[in-house]
């Protein structure tokens, strides 16, 4: 059974940077397109960022251009999200995903909840902006 763990989170003030961790098992990361989302309270959930397997571009909400990175180390089945120069808004639950459609592609649609387009969700890591 595919299994994704989401690591890293904390209380950060407005400025501050975090890294988070999307550590894959029993699958092989390779082959696999990741997706990072978040939800904040009374939010519905949106991606983020999300990786191809052959994307040499890949995804970033407009939210986060310019201040977030994503990267992937196959060989540790990682793959990470920096967050930089963070603000209040940037408060949710933040998950990592794998896409439905096609495994190895993200899936950018906006047609279904993101629910319905990733799966094998982790438990999610929460990360709160403030002073």
């Amino acid at each position: 059974q595919i299994h994704l763990a989401e690591s890293g989170g904390g209380l950060v003030q407005p400025g501050g940077s975090l890294r988070l961790s999307c550590v894959a098992s029993r699958f092989t990361l390779d082959y696999h397109a990741i997706g990072w989302f978040r939800q904040a309270p009374g939010k519905e959930r949106e991606m983020v960022s999300c990786s191809s397997v052959r994307d040499g571009s890949p995804y970033y909400a407009d939210s986060v251009k310019g201040r977030f990175t994503i990267s992937r180390d196959n060989v540790q089945s990682t793959v990470y999200l920096q967050m930089n120069s963070l603000e209040p808004e940037d408060t949710a639950v933040y998950y990592c995903a794998i896409p439905v459609l096609n495994p190895e592609q993200c899936d950018t649609s906006t047609d279904k909840p993101a629910q319905y387009r990733y799966d094998y969700w982790g438990q999610g890591t929460q990360v709160t902006v403030s002073s």
